[in-house]
């Protein structure tokens, strides 16, 4: 499993993923918040599967840090 998600796409993906946790303890309180623990685990572990299965990476190891599509 290689890392596919690079430093901003992780800052994103967490902020996004608490604003949707958040879902379920202030507003509406529904458990789809839940839905927000998918971009917190993909960010904590650097790997997104829809990435992969894309052949989208985001980290800089590729042209200058710019997300590039493999083929």
């Amino acid at each position: 499993m290689q890392m596919n998600v690079g430093s901003i796409d992780r800052v994103a993906r967490v902020i996004v993923g608490l604003i949707l946790l958040a879902i379920v303890f202030v507003g509406p309180k529904t458990l789809w918040g839940l839905l927000g623990l998918i971009p917190l685990v993909t960010a904590l572990i650097g790997f997104c599967p829809a990435y992969g299965l894309l052949g989208i990476c985001s980290t800089r190891s590729n042209s200058g840090g710019q997300s590039t599509r493999t083929a």
